[in-house]
């Protein structure tokens, strides 16, 4: 189910790839393309693809947590930057996900370009269970 996200939607275009996971936590890496860069001038990934980066990231995270597949929609991202992307450098989105209710999904996180230690941005955001099954006991209160 994720390798299809990753080859025919817009994840494959930007050409998101796996990095690394725990057990709520999922982190995925954004390579450093040239038609990906806001400003000619410097040669850093745009904000646009580091949005649909962590954006992702967050779903990912959500299905780990849940340990499955959950179809969700993006409520609120809110990306806070720190500074800009070194230049020709790959950026991480590594996201987690901290609380779950029956309804509602809450993540927070970074994206990186290398050092996790000195953040690109934090990310926070909250998610809509779509169709939450009744008796789901993957979205009772943590």
């Amino acid at each position: 189910m994720a390798s299809a996200a990753f080859q025919r939607s817009h994840t494959g275009w930007l050409g998101l790839r796996y990095s690394d996971h725990g057990e709520d936590w999922v982190e995925l890496e954004l390579p450093w393309r040239a038609d990906l860069v806001g400003d000619e001038r410097r040669p850093v990934l745009a904000s646009g693809p580091i949005i649909s980066l962590v954006d992702m990231a967050s779903g990912m995270a959500i299905w780990t947590a849940a340990g499955a597949f959950v179809q969700v929609a993006t409520l609120d991202l809110r990306v806070d930057y720190n500074r800009p992307a070194r230049e020709h450098a790959s950026v991480f989105g590594r996201i987690r996900c901290y609380r779950r209710t029956r309804s509602a999904i809450f993540v927070n996180g970074i994206a990186h370009d290398g050092d996790i230690d000195d953040p690109i941005a934090h990310v926070a955001g909250v998610f809509m269970v779509i169709r939450p099954t009744r008796g789901d006991t993957r979205w009772k209160t943590s």
